[in-house]
């Protein structure tokens, strides 16, 4: 059978790249392995060019896949079961590459290239130990490149092509018809929660973190392959450097995503997904100080070893709990199941390069050079092994933690997820704050082999002082409001705040007392300054958010979807109600949802709310501002939201839809029925009767702002329905420049509305009644308010330039390119951070 308008050439091509990449990743890492063991200098030259050569074949064929798929995605060539699952024809351009890597075809193949990229600087910078680097960097090509190749051997398929077609993939009687393309109108498209700008910006990011960790580990096996223990700590220093800040910011660029894209109300859940990709960091940290430590002293070289080792076999366990499923009820952002076929694979990769890593590291062990002697306690580097051994411990917890799920798989057990997730790792990690911050803070003044008490003390006492005096403050004028896990937790907070802010006085002191302000020296006291700056941001922000959008007073409660966080049943009084065009006070503002307005993406609707800050002492407005939240309806009928942020310099105004009304596209032919009232009398409708209480003039209070200046009348009206249920209602008449206004209030329980329309010759006032079949449009909104959210970005972004001080301080200048491009990557990550954060 002849399938029509099927455009075949573009798979075609991208598939012989695949096979081609393949190829020339195998033959380049064999050619690598083999030039690491001649000795004869031509011939290894020979051997190394041949090896490159395949390189970059293998570079360019990994590239020409990339544009493949982007060709097949943008053009909307459905009949590629890639482009229909990830693809749609609303998506808007700029998520056209998001909607690549949020495969797992497209996010193996960015991690090849972002290895290819890598690839290029060792060449160009690695020297004598090019061929065992490399050879470990092509080895995970093959592994990676295996995985899209989408073969059959005897029966199995051997990895997921992302050429493959929707018809031989999907069951379904179209796809027995030559025309079957005519049936499908478009893709099923980008997830919801991926449509947000950082998912452009933080896969690429994070992968390249993810990459890179390969590098020093490469190191590590060169020395330990060639028995030249000490000379590879050096140039792997610089790597580890590059890969802790990209991973860095990769993670917490993620966090970002989650702040703006997801609906929990904070930047990080411990979620296992999360969780997987920190882990490798902190032990990369852990490595980076004893690197440090063995350059300065000869010390913590076995240890330096294994930490690179280790970095890199938890990014590939990462990649096995994310990409096999088997995170898939305890994660909201995990892969689901991905087949057997693919997931021995996947543990294939896990376990094919870092087993022989880790027997090449156990069976040198005892020849790896030592110094016995031990280390002077007041020395710089006990305390930075001991802070090493602080951080590999509080990994060590987290991977357990999340690796439930695998324990259950392999050991049939039944171990259940923590009932409480954020708690279970809070109050572990809160106390590792408090060490690691006292330790970031004494550090740097520390010298190595040994250190005298009274120079420590005089360096000491000043950021000491200063940081309890500050602490104190903080506790008396803005003290922490989370009390939910009683004084115990709340006192830990405290304790890891006086040593963030301890951190952040010592190394600024640091910079200026002992460097002088030479900052190209103080890569480490402006990372370290820039960690507790965004731990200390994370303590206020999250330990002082403020839940405005209180809903005890609306009488208003609706039942809510399904909790669009995952994690557990909403609360209804802390989401408000919000009627069309009726103000409602939240918080500091009265809001007032407007309108809402139908986006490019199908059934995603922007719903606009108008804020307004009003000075209570003399009416006047000091700000009115519009956030415009929106929110999927879900093919199961669930709701799915992104939030609505309103940056300030000292905090953010967060807010998320709950519940949207049921769509009703009936015309309202209700009128007003108008009731000449005095004060107290009542007037009966179908569902009750009301009663008007009193008129109030000028009102100001938590419903309106008015002053003795303005022209307003309310009504204050009681209604009691049948139900025995009682309702207070506000209608309003006002007067602004010989202009009537009219504000009805409404309530939606008795689907009635009310409003005031004047008064009569006799002085009574006109009482309008509505009562209508149709209900009013609402929302439920969700609002918090973030205090000092931006210490935690302004933290992050000072530790990543104190990498990247590190970084240059350590690539001599025979390695220019290498810090030409890092740097080029550095500027134009953290250019992006700040453009996206505007």
């Amino acid at each position: 059978m002849t399938f029509e308008n099927e455009h075949l050439l573009p798979g075609q091509v991208g598939h012989f790249f695949v096979l081609l990449a393949f190829v020339a990743s195998l033959i380049s890492a064999i050619s690598y392995f083999k030039a690491s063991t001649i000795t004869l200098e031509n011939e290894k030259r020979s051997w190394v060019l041949f090896a490159r050569g395949a390189f970059f074949i293998e570079f360019f064929s990994l590239l020409a896949v990339f544009f493949s798929i982007y060709y097949v995605c943008s053009n909307h060539y459905f009949e590629y079961l890639y482009a229909y699952k990830h693809a749609s024809k609303e998506l808007e351009a700029k998520y056209l590459l998001a909607c690549i890597w949020e495969g797992q075809e497209g996010s193996f193949l960015l991690w090849t290239i972002w290895h290819c990229v890598l690839g290029t600087v060792i060449i160009l910078t690695a020297k004598k130990r090019e061929a065992p680097v490399m050879g470990i960097v092509n080895t995970a090509q093959v592994l990676l490149t295996l995985m899209l190749l989408g073969i059959y051997f005897f029966n199995v398929r051997i990895g997921s092509s992302p050429f493959v077609l929707t018809r031989n993939e999907l069951a379904g009687p179209i796809f027995g018809q030559p025309d079957y393309l005519k049936y499908i109108k478009d893709g099923i498209g980008l997830n919801v929660l991926l449509r947000n700008y950082w998912m452009v910006i933080h896969p690429p990011i994070l992968f390249l973190g993810f990459a890179s960790t390969v590098v020093p580990a490469a190191f590590a096996f060169s020395s330990l392959s060639s028995k030249d223990w000490s000379g590879w700590v050096k140039p792997a220093l610089p790597w580890a450097l590059f890969s802790g800040c990209v991973l860095g910011v990769g993670i917490m660029m993620g966090g970002k995503w989650a702040y703006e894209s997801l609906s929990f109300g904070g930047y990080w859940a411990w979620d296992p997904v999360e969780n997987a990709s920190l882990v490798p960091w902190i032990i990369l940290v852990a490595g980076l100080h004893c690197m440090a430590i063995f350059n300065s002293t000869g010390n913590a070289l076995r240890a330096s070893y294994l930490f690179v080792i280790l970095t890199y076999f938890f990014v590939l366990y990462s990649t096995f709990l994310t990409r096999t499923g088997i995170l898939g009820d305890t994660s909201v952002h995990s892969f689901t199941e991905s087949g057997m076929a693919m997931n021995i694979l996947i543990g294939i990769y896990v376990l094919g390069i870092t087993v022989p890593l880790l027997f090449l590291y156990f069976k040198n062990y005892k020849k790896i050079p030592t110094i016995q002697k031990e280390e002077n306690i007041s020395s710089r580097e006990f305390w930075m092994f001991i802070g090493s051994l602080i951080l590999f411990l509080s990994a060590f917890f987290i991977i357990s933690v999340t690796s439930l799920p695998v324990y259950n798989k392999v050991f049939g057990t039944n171990l259940a997820d923590p009932q409480d997730r954020e708690f279970t790792y809070n109050k572990v990690l809160v106390l590792v704050a408090v060490i690691v911050g006292l330790l970031t803070a004494i550090s740097q003044y520390l010298k190595y082999k040994q250190t005298g008490t009274n120079y420590l003390i005089k360096k000491m006492v000043w950021p000491l002082s200063i940081a309890i005096i500050i602490s104190v403050l903080l506790a008396v004028f803005y003290p922490i409001e989370y009390t939910k896990k009683g004084p115990g937790f709340l006192v830990a907070i405290y304790l890891a705040l006086f040593a963030s802010l301890f951190s952040v006085v010592a190394n600024a002191a640091y910079l200026k007392t002992v460097l002088k302000g030479n900052l190209k020296a103080g890569g480490g006291a402006i990372a370290h300054l820039g960690f507790a700056l965004l731990i200390g941001g994370m303590l206020i922000s999250s330990g002082n958010k403020q839940v405005i959008s209180d809903n005890s007073k609306t009488g208003l409660f609706i039942p809510f979807d399904k909790d669009p966080t995952g994690r557990g049943t909403e609360n209804p009084l802390e989401n408000l109600t919000l009627l069309k065009d009726v103000p409602t006070r939240m918080g500091p503002y009265t809001v007032t949802y407007l309108n809402d307005s139908a986006a490019k993406e199908k059934t995603r609707t922007f719903y606009n709310i108008h804020f307004q800050r009003v000075d209570t002492a003399n009416g006047k407005v000091l700000e009115n501002f519009t956030l415009s939240p929106d929110a999927y309806r879900m093919k199961d009928n669930n709701l799915s939201s992104n939030p609505g942020t309103k940056h300030y310099l000292s905090h953010d105004v967060f807010t998320y839809i709950s519940t949207i009304s049921a769509p009703n596209d009936e015309p309202d032919t209700a009128t007003f029925k108008i009731h000449d009232m005095a004060i107290g009398d009542s007037v009966f409708y179908s569902n009750g009767y009301f009663v008007l209480n009193n008129i109030l003039k000028n009102p100001n209070n938590e419903r309106f702002y008015f002053t003795p200046k303005d022209t307003a009348l309310v009504a204050d009206i009681t209604v009691y329905g049948k139900d025995s249920t009682r309702h207070k209602a506000y209608p309003a008449l006002t007067i602004n420049n010989q202009d009537i206004n009219f504000i009805d209030d409404t309530v939606i329980t008795q689907n009635i509305y009310l409003n005031i329309s004047g008064i009569t010759a006799d002085k009574k006032f006109k009482i309008g009644l509505k009562q209508t079949n149709k209900l009013t449009d609402f929302i439920t909104l969700k609002a918090y308010v973030f205090p000092y959210i931006n210490l935690v970005w302004a933290g992050l972004i000072i530790m990543a330039c104190g990498f990247i001080v590190s970084l240059f301080r350590r690539v001599k200048a025979a390695n220019y390119i290498a810090a030409l491009s890092i740097a080029l990557v550095m500027i134009g990550l953290i250019y992006m951070f700040l453009i996206a954060n505007n």
